[in-house]
């Protein structure tokens, strides 16, 4: 899958997440919704680090060494 729909899907989730936990009143669904949201954004920052990670690599000293062959 691509990672530009699975990031828009996650934002997409929390979104919706945020609205019906502000719809509800019932203190557990609140709670129910939170835990969701936390799990979702969770998701959602282990791509981000994932894409800081490949924007601060130095692929120029990779493409600088030898290659074995």
């Amino acid at each position: 899958m691509d990672p530009d729909q699975i990031m828009d899907g996650l934002s997409k989730e929390i979104n919706s997440a945020l609205k019906a936990m502000a719809k509800t009143k019932d203190v557990n669904e609140k709670e129910a919704y939170s835990r969701i949201i936390k799990n979702l954004c969770k998701s959602q920052g282990v791509f981000l680090e994932l894409a800081a990670d490949m924007m601060s690599r130095d692929f120029d000293d990779e493409l600088d060494e030898e290659i074995p062959f």
